[in-house]
């Protein structure tokens, strides 16, 4: 029979409806249970595309005799981290404290009060390699409860104060020193991988906050270098287009295969501003390429995009993506097959598991790319696909918003303006709550979980980006909003930043500031920038001086550990630089394309005939015709009608 599960919505969550575990959700049932048969809780999050999490399950989740053990002495909880990740942070906060290391599945053994005394990730079914089998586990922590609760219980009280993250954090009262920006670029360059692209070694992540800190501060060899390199390798999959998860491997050779929104938004993203700076077909074709994919593979029907495609296929990770020489000769002709095998570095021997190879380009494009591409494309979809988690996530629909208004805009695409707006449309009509604010999770045609700090924040930076992208008025209306609801729900006026959680969000153990991207950018650090943003379009000095009290808090700490600070090193990049804002008048599309086309990391834009915008407020055209006003603290200079001069002034 399923288990409690099976009414749930989350992937994730019904891959173990059907365990012989009595799992709970999280929330006040399985802890009144727990309290009432005085029993620990095991807290047990993951996400559908985690690997290692379907490893688990098969092994012991799936096992009657280790479920019969886990139901006897625990009740037991299973979380999907992208729903709730406010406990994931304090679970992953626990464990890390605990064994200096994290990940998932993570698995965190807890008082009926919900405070951790135990915990750890992946456990075998049978001990290996130093580590104990996870029915030792459960064995020794059930005796212990019996036998050293006292002890468990005082012990887990001490690290209460570790879980909440940096809400205890005061402003040191110095001001902001543009220098730190400097310090922080060069403490990058000492880190960065000159040969190779990227920071440190294996695994090696791609960082997109990091690279988009670099590109505003004007710092170009790095940043190219490193998306070069990486569009070059196995973590772009050079077939379908999109980026997995990380590479294994300090090349970008071989990659984790799961392939998530938010990774490919941020990129896509990022690998626009690097056209926009240099004009490089290959950084455009990699922007075009990843959104086709987002919308091709991940984008539903009413509009919003789902979550991520799974690793494994036929229980294989990677399957679906490798390929032998064999394989590629029986997908193309013979001298397509002969121009596809020398460009992606095809061997009898390969580089991966089974002798398969990860495809990397590894010589210059061949003429006949796009057909070479088009016919293993269309070979590949003849294969059993990973399984795709269906749930759509505000905050990562708004990275994908912000991504196709973006590329929309500057490449002119209309196609991708339409899925941006679009996108929008459904986060308004289907993840809005009753009180007017927003929920975290839509999926089987239902919508719940009040929002983070991450989901309000991300769509504010969205709701900014399809504005300038459109002039449509609504999206500007909507970023107001948001920023209220932010000031409301999130802000911590006492000792400044935010919390990453608001009232509605009851049964924790902690109220927690998460502050570094991980390596999605916090919700903190996105918060901070949209409202800098908006606050130049409005001139409230409410958005201002809550950004900036995120600011205070950790100009120290940030400069220091650049690549855990990547999008506040932007956001504090934006605050210290002379930021123009550009209010265009009158038919202005061509003025707007300038702006658009162009990268521009210190200006904000508005236009159309909008009396919500304040910035456009006694912004009139000149003789009738477009005209731009260069301002700055909503200062103008004398009004310019020409794109050449536009182009100056920005310069």
């Amino acid at each position: 029979m399923p288990n409690r599960l099976a009414s749930e919505t989350s992937p994730y969550l019904l891959q173990h409806a059907d365990n012989p575990v009595d799992w709970y959700p999280w929330g006040d049932e399985a802890f009144a249970r727990a309290r009432e048969e005085d029993k620990p809780v095991l807290v047990s999050i993951g996400y559908a595309a985690c690997h290692w999490c379907h490893v688990m399950e098969h092994e012991s989740f799936e096992d009657a005799e280790t479920a019969a053990l886990m139901n006897e002495h625990f009740v037991c909880i299973k979380v999907d981290r992208e729903e709730r990740p406010d406990v994931d942070a304090i679970y992953m906060d626990a464990v890390q404290a605990m064994t200096g290391q994290g990940g998932w599945p993570l698995n965190a053994f807890v008082t009926p009060e919900g405070t951790p005394f135990w915990a750890g990730t992946y456990f075998p079914p049978v001990s290996r390699q130093n580590m104990p089998s996870w029915r030792d586990v459960l064995t020794s922590l059930a005796q212990a409860w019996v036998d050293q609760r006292e002890e468990i219980v005082t012990a887990s009280r001490e690290i209460v104060p570790r879980l909440q993250g940096a809400a205890t954090l005061e402003a040191s009262g110095e001001e902001l020193n543009p220098a730190l920006l400097d310090e922080a670029v060069a403490i990058l360059q000492q880190v960065f991988d000159s040969e190779l692209g990227g920071w440190g070694g294996a695994p090696k992540f791609p960082l997109p906050p990091v690279i988009e800190f670099l590109l505003a501060r004007g710092e170009r060899p790095m940043a190219l270098q490193t998306l070069r390199r990486m569009a070059s390798g196995g973590l772009y999959d050079q077939v379908g287009g999109g980026f997995s998860r990380y590479s294994v491997d300090a090349q970008w050779a071989v990659p984790h295969f799961e392939k998530m929104l938010y990774d490919n938004a941020l990129l896509a993203r990022t690998y626009l501003h690097a056209w926009q700076i240099t004009d490089d077909p290959l950084f455009r074709r990699v922007t075009e390429e990843t959104l086709d994919w987002a919308i091709r593979e991940l984008r539903q029907d009413e509009g919003g995009f789902a979550s991520s495609l799974d690793a494994d296929s036929e229980g294989v990770e990677g399957k679906f993506y490798v390929w032998t020489a064999d394989q590629v000769r029986e997908a193309l002709s013979p001298e397509l097959a002969s121009a596809a095998i020398a460009h992606y570095g095809v061997t009898d021997g390969g580089n991966f598991e089974g002798g398969a190879t990860v495809l990397s380009r590894v010589s210059g494009d061949p003429a006949d790319l796009a057909a070479i591409k088009a016919g293993l494309l269309a070979a590949r979809s003849l294969r059993v696909r990973p399984s795709l988690d269906d749930k759509r996530v505000t905050s990562w629909n708004a990275l994908m918003i912000s991504a196709l208004a973006d590329a929309g805009a500057a490449f002119g695409r209309a196609d991708y303006l339409a899925a941006a707006v679009a996108c929008a449309e459904f986060v308004e009509g289907e993840l809005r709550a009753d009180d007017g604010g927003l929920l975290r999770v839509f999926n089987r045609g239902r919508a719940k979980q009040p929002g983070f700090l991450d989901d309000y924040a991300y769509l504010l930076e969205a709701y900014l980006t399809l504005y300038e992208s459109t002039f449509d008025e609504r999206w500007f209306i909507r970023a107001v909003e948001l920023a209220e609801a932010i000031l409301i729900r999130f802000y911590d006026p006492e000792l400044g930043g935010f919390f990453s959680t608001g009232a509605e969000h009851t049964g924790l153990i902690a109220r927690r500031k998460d502050l570094e991207d991980a390596p999605i950018p916090s919700g903190a650090s996105s918060a901070c920038f949209g409202l800098l943003r908006l606050a130049r379009l409005t001139g409230e000095s409410s958005y201002l001086d809550a950004a900036s009290s995120l600011i205070a808090l950790l100009h120290p700490i940030a400069p220091r550990h650049p690549l855990a600070f990547g999008h506040l090193l932007r956001a504090m990049d934006f605050f210290v630089s002379p930021v123009r804002e550009v209010a265009l008048a009158g038919p202005s599309d061509e003025l707007a394309a300038v702006v658009r086309r162009g990268f521009y990391p210190h200006v904000v834009l508005a236009g159309g005939d909008s009396d919500a915008i304040p910035l456009l407020a006694g912004r009139t055209p000149v003789d009738g015709g477009a005209t731009a006003y260069v301002c700055e603290n909503f200062t103008c200079q004398l009004p310019l009608t020409s794109a050449e001069d536009l182009t100056k002034a920005l310069q």
